[in-house]
């Protein structure tokens, strides 16, 4: 009797699994997502932005045909000529009775090689352009270094957003001398998910207004008709795509979990550019249980990035993926700043998430997932482009590229960044 109740139970946990693992990877992660209360929007039209040429030539354009407002919210604006140019046209816009609101992280403008002056930033107030610095960091007050503002999101009449990895910075079209080219990833979407990054937006800025709500001055005036999807090489359907939007201390798990469950509901393929890869714990699990049970993976940093303790960290938990059958590039054309994921060739993300404990654990980051076969497909196909200009890790190239001093300091950075 035991005997057959051991086997019933057995039958019955072998169905809930395999009831668990019903339909295909975007269809069981859709529901995941819905069932954690991560907002849906359907009718969305999205179009891939691979460079920085068609980032700005595409932004550009937008804010020359604005009616009403223009929102920009930047972890980075670079006083330099890409961002001149971007001033001009926003001053232009302003005395077209538009409204035009600049939002930028005030540690990541320190941090900048060309930083915004007081000069700059007096002469765009003085052409009716509304700047602000999100969250000042003021001695002795170290705690605001803690939760920065990452995001990278443009807004345009409520009917268009840009969002991905690209500050506003002439190095994106013309690269550094340190990595030379520099690579990156955003998107263009327009339909019912534009609604989320403008509150996104008009949440941050009352923050940083010291209010708890801030209700936008033209909310009033009639809704334009949807942007008509542009002429593109590839079709751009509606979809549905995921909203997934990190603020500390109310959704400070958001990114761990949407990409976890990502990663978990794979069933043959996972692909992975990301700068920072310094793998959050919760991920780096995610990734194994995902090697674990036969799926392959892929990932790709770069051979050069814009920091050397970054990259010997990353080159440890590189390593270790590859230990566990992960397939690992390292990309030799520059350095890739792109922060996507596909899976399945079903779905992607692309947004502004590092994989590293700033990014999962502190900053205030935005993520799009996609789930569209059309994008994640034309994704895919860049990247199968960059793995030609990239090197396979293999036990000899470790051997080559990582000495035992980079190790060494990439263990102690480990740990230190550990106890941090």
């Amino acid at each position: 009797m035991n005997c057959k109740r051991y086997i019933l139970c057995v039958l019955a946990l072998l169905l809930c699994c395999q009831a668990s693992r019903s339909g295909n990877a975007a269809e069981r992660t859709l529901r995941d997502f819905r069932r954690m209360g991560v907002p849906v929007y359907e009718a969305v039209e999205v179009k891939l932005l691979p460079t920085a040429t068609e980032k700005f030539h595409d932004l550009f354009q937008a804010i020359d045909q604005a009616e009403h407002y223009i929102l920009l919210d930047y972890f980075k604006f670079q006083e330099d000529s890409i961002c001149g140019e971007l001033v001009k046209r926003l001053a232009a816009k302003v005395r077209q009775d538009v409204e035009v609101r600049i939002l930028f992280d005030s540690f990541g403008n320190k941090n900048s090689d060309q930083p915004l002056s007081r000069a700059w930033l007096d002469s765009i107030r003085g052409a009716g352009i509304g700047i602000e610095g999100f969250d000042p960091v003021r001695f002795p007050w170290l705690n605001h270094l803690l939760h920065r503002n990452h995001h990278k999101i443009a807004v345009i009449d409520g009917q268009l957003v840009y969002t991905g990895g690209m500050n506003v910075a002439d190095y994106y079209l013309h690269g550094k001398p340190s990595v030379g080219r520099w690579r990156d990833m955003h998107i263009r979407m327009s339909g019912s998910i534009v609604q989320a990054y403008e509150e996104l937006f008009w949440k941050m800025w009352g923050k940083e207004q010291g209010a708890r709500e801030y209700q936008h001055p033209k909310q009033s005036s009639c809704p334009l008709p949807l942007a008509p999807c542009p002429q593109n090489p590839a079709p751009c359907p509606s979809v549905s795509v995921a909203f997934a939007s990190r603020w500390p201390r109310q959704t400070p798990r958001i990114m761990r979990q949407t990409y976890c469950t990502a990663i978990d509901n794979a069933d043959q393929l996972i692909q992975i550019v990301n700068p920072y890869a310094m793998l959050f714990g919760q991920v780096r699990a995610a990734l194994r249980r995902a090697l674990q049970r036969g799926v392959r993976v892929q990932f790709m940093v770069s051979t050069k990035s814009d920091g050397k303790v970054n990259d010997d960290v990353t080159g440890l938990e590189m390593h270790k993926l590859m230990k566990h059958g992960a397939e690992v590039y390292y990309y030799d054309g520059g350095f890739h700043h792109s922060k996507v994921m596909m899976i399945d060739s079903l779905f992607c993300t692309v947004g502004t998430t590092n994989l590293d404990a700033r990014s999962l654990c502190f900053d205030y980051e935005v993520n799009a997932f996609i789930f569209s076969r059309t994008t994640t497909e034309e994704l895919m196909r860049i990247f199968s482009d960059d793995v030609r200009h990239s090197t396979l890790l293999t036990p000899e190239v470790w051997q080559e590229r990582f000495p035992p001093r980079r190790r060494l300091r990439g263990r102690f950075f480990t740990i230190a960044k550990r106890l941090m």
